[in-house]
């Protein structure tokens, strides 16, 4: 039984080596006023609908690290509960290690990123593949995603943790530029317009333009 949520992370080993390096206080003190979470808040509830992606670490029976990604519409990673997350997987490579490590070694960990608003969550938790609920698949599968799933990952979490935006360079998506870019270039294109006029000829491109409409 851990004494605090934290330790499925710090464990003695680690605890070890924060000492040794002189941020063990500071953790201790982090877990007396409660520390990680190990149920869903909205806020994070919120943040997970917003992903379209994120890595899903396992491991093997003795201990052999795998790091896949998993993308999708967004919000394909599905809250079903406060303890529980699933999506429905798709057909990739077909490796299946993921699969196999599941099979043999439940213990799992999702890393999730915004890098446009520098914030990642880390959860630790167990997983385990479903490939025999065809209710379960309809649930989490997205109507308007044309792939078909071939089976769900069901993940439980046990922990949870925000961390710090240090080093995150951000980054943003085509559609958050286009969201940007679309009016400054609706503006620019207005302001030429309005330049040609004042000039008494077309702006570059308004023939085709009109010519279009």
């Amino acid at each position: 039984m851990r004494e605090h949520v934290s330790d499925i992370a710090f464990t003695p080993a680690v605890k070890a080596a924060q000492e040794r390096k002189g941020s063990r206080k500071g953790y201790a003190r982090m877990e007396a006023k409660g520390g990680w979470q190990s149920t869903i808040t909205d806020d994070l509830a919120h943040f997970i609908a917003e992903r379209d992606s994120f890595y899903l670490g396992t491991a093997s029976a003795d201990g052999q690290p795998y790091i896949q990604h998993r993308g999708g519409p967004k919000g394909f990673l599905k809250v079903v509960d406060e303890r529980t997350l699933a999506f429905a997987d798709f057909t990739g490579n077909r490796q299946y290690i993921t699969a196999g490590n599941l099979s043999e070694n439940g213990k799992a960990y999702i890393f999730l990123m915004d890098y446009a608003n520098r914030r990642r969550i880390k959860i630790w938790g167990r997983a385990r593949v479903v490939d025999d609920d065809a209710g379960l698949l309809e649930r989490l599968a997205d109507p308007g995603y044309k792939a078909v799933p071939e089976q769900a990952v069901v993940f439980e979490i046990e922990a949870w943790d925000v961390n710090c935006p240090q080093h995150i360079a951000r980054r943003f998506t085509e559609q958050e530029m286009a969201s940007v870019v679309g009016p400054l270039q609706a503006r620019i294109a207005d302001l030429e317009t309005q330049v040609a006029a004042l000039r008494g000829h077309p702006a570059p491109g308004a023939a085709v333009r009109l010519a279009s409409a």
